[in-house]
């Protein structure tokens, strides 16, 4: 690790009178971006500029509900380091930012900001002191973005009205699009550190364009500290996906030994339900589940999930295990074949005791649990991240989560979420545009669970399965984007939802799946625009994996391979739809090419109607 710090600079109360209306402001290291504070009439405000250019107007911060503010003295400083994620979209990552820390009083009572500005966003958080102990805490902080034309947000990325009230306790992440292209995220890190703090909320629309966020606790005094808020800054919807800000500014790993958490790749039992294949029907029985690990460990996908119904309800610290599933037989099988289980628990079937429900999961032999319907509660979810690092399980957070963002590198074996909207559980929610929305703003969240990876579009479509779409032949993609999709999506565990069958039938395209790692050395996202494309390439070794999706419209994007190393050729195995595909007319047509690439050639995406492009580009010995 490489670290240094830099250029302390001290003021104290001596000049506290110069300070009162001045301002302070703290660059990032490239002198791009600027924060900078100030205290006007008893209130403490903000604002971030670029190059000059002002980004958020001078916005509102308050800790307690409209106390007056004095500024009593500062402090600057310069840290750079470098640190390896467990598992993630690089293998390193580089916190280089510089630091103001504000002293200041609230009402009389000692409190601290601590602001830090990286290359590309700030974050600014409170520390409180022992004299806050009691008091309500309100962390309040506006936003006021300057020249927005559009804003998308929330668990499915849609565009908002932020002049419309149903804004009103609206949830982030928020991506705002300014008319000279550069795009703000607006998400809340480090929330797990935030002990007592509930979920930053939008609380209301202040005016055109602003928005006022609140997350509220009570103090219990010295060291307490709040989330960051954080703004992120990009040329593009694609930095703001693979942008750092939020991870550097959560807390390290707590997790001592993490050397059994694995990313991975894995089936998923809940969409197949019903699914024939003419001498079999998948159902929620032990005979399918021995059947997916079957596939699983002939593909050498690490994973199985068993979803609902496995039990019929818990209580008391028991679980009355449905009759049609010997979970023992299950484990066991499992464990022999050299898959890890994750299982699904219910939290509205039953309160089954949460002091031993994650050792009890691990007693049965689970890899890690699907927590579904636990609500959206802040220290609900700090428990049962703790309770389930102390048991040695992963955790992938379902049906309406808490989004915490960096909370991946304090608990890594928090593997993936559901901040996002599955394929087919209603039309409304996902469309080829809403896939391209989640990829690029609800990502900021971090990794996402959206089970991507149908291949029998058309069996999906006709209704053949138990719980597919409610309306029929409405799902619209190609089965090439179904495979792009799978890159495309930042997450810790890769869940395919189709049946054996179905991936056997195109096991050729099902290769791209097989080989594609669930942890990466590095990423990028060269081409995007919220809601109509996005391309993202990623690369573990010296190999790279690229993916494109696209909007409900035919679409060719000349992608540049200006990321390959130079001197070196690559063989691209390259996966298309074919020229006769269409997400509604054809969605199961595509073609395999082969050809040879260097750096700076251009490979051309020609993608059908919410279609999709794959590559694959091995370096040549």
């Amino acid at each position: 690790m490489m670290k240094r710090t830099l250029g302390i600079v001290l003021l104290g109360a001596f000049a506290a009178s110069r300070l009162l209306a001045a301002s302070l402001t703290v660059d990032s290291p490239d002198g791009a971006l600027s924060a900078t504070f100030e205290v006007e009439k008893g209130a403490l405000f903000y604002s971030v500029s670029k190059s000059g250019t002002p980004l958020v107007a001078p916005s509102k911060v308050e800790i307690f509900s409209n106390a007056e503010m004095k500024l009593v003295g500062h402090a600057t400083s310069e840290s750079d380091s470098t640190w390896k994620p467990v598992w993630g979209q690089f293998s390193e990552i580089r916190d280089h930012h510089r630091e103001l820390t504000l002293s200041l009083e609230a009402d009389g009572a000692p409190v601290t900001l601590l602001c830090r500005a990286f290359d590309s966003g700030i974050g600014f958080r409170f520390v409180l002191g022992e004299e806050s102990k009691g008091r309500k805490l309100t962390f309040l902080s506006e936003y006021k973005p300057l020249e927005g034309i559009a804003h998308y947000g929330g668990a499915r990325g849609w565009e908002i009205d932020l002049e419309d009230e149903k804004v009103k306790r609206g949830k982030l992440p928020l991506v705002t699009v300014r008319a000279d292209g550069i795009h703000l995220g607006l998400v809340e890190s480090d929330l797990y550190s935030a002990q007592g703090f509930s979920l930053m909320r939008v609380d209301k629309v202040i005016e055109d364009n602003s928005l006022e966020l609140v997350s509220a606790a009570e103090s219990i005094g010295e060291g307490q500290l709040t989330s960051w808020r954080t703004i992120m800054v990009g040329e593009s919807a694609g930095d703001l996906a693979v942008n750092t800000v939020s991870l550097n500014l959560a807390a390290p790993s707590v997790i001592e030994d993490t050397s059994w958490i694995k990313p991975g790749k894995g089936l998923w039992d809940w969409r197949v339900h019903g699914y024939d294949n003419g001498d079999f029907v998948y159902g929620i029985d032990t005979r399918s589940y021995l059947r997916y690990i079957d596939f699983c460990a002939e593909q050498g996908l690490e994973y199985f999930t068993v979803d609902d119904y496995w039990f019929e309800e818990a209580g008391d610290g028991k679980m009355k295990v449905s009759p049609q599933v010997d979970i023992e037989k299950v484990m066991s099988y499992a464990k022999e074949k050299g898959v890890m289980i994750m299982l699904y628990y219910d939290r509205k079937k039953g309160n089954f005791g949460d002091e031993t429900l994650f050792e009890h999961y691990a007693d049965l032999g689970a890899m890690g649990m699907k927590y579904g319907f636990m609500g959206n509660r802040a220290d609900f979810t700090r428990d049962s991240m703790e309770a389930a690092a102390e048991n040695r399980l992963l955790i992938n957070f379902h049906d309406g989560p808490v989004p915490m963002s960096g909370v991946e590198r304090t608990f890594p074996n928090l593997i993936t979420r559901e901040y996002c909207h599955g394929q087919q559980d209603s039309r409304s929610a996902f469309t080829p545009e809403t896939f391209i929305k989640m990829a690029l703003v609800s990502s900021l969240s971090g990794p996402l669970d959206m089970s991507n990876g149908n291949f029998g579009i058309g069996s999906i479509n006709r209704g053949e399965r138990e719980k597919g779409p409610r309306e029929l032949n409405s799902y619209i993609s190609t089965v090439v984007s179904e495979v792009a999709r799978n890159l495309i999506i930042y997450t810790g565990l890769v869940t395919l939802p189709d049946a054996p069958e179905e991936y056997y039938k195109k096991i050729d395209l099902f290769e791209f799946l097989k080989v594609m790692p669930a942890t990466w050395d590095d990423s990028l996202v060269p081409y995007s625009k919220i809601g109509e494309y996005v391309t993202v390439a990623r690369r573990s070794g010296d190999t790279w994996f690229v993916a494109s999706a696209n909007d409900q419209s035919e679409r060719s994007l000349d992608i540049k391979l200006d990321f390959l190393e130079a001197g070196k050729r690559y063989e691209a195995t390259i996966y298309q739809d074919a020229a006769d595909s269409h997400g509604v007319k054809n969605p199961e047509a595509y073609e395999i090419k082969m050809r040879r690439v260097k750096r700076g050639d251009v490979v051309t995406a020609k993608m059908a109607v919410g279609g999709g492009h794959a590559m694959i580009l091995r370096p040549l010995n």
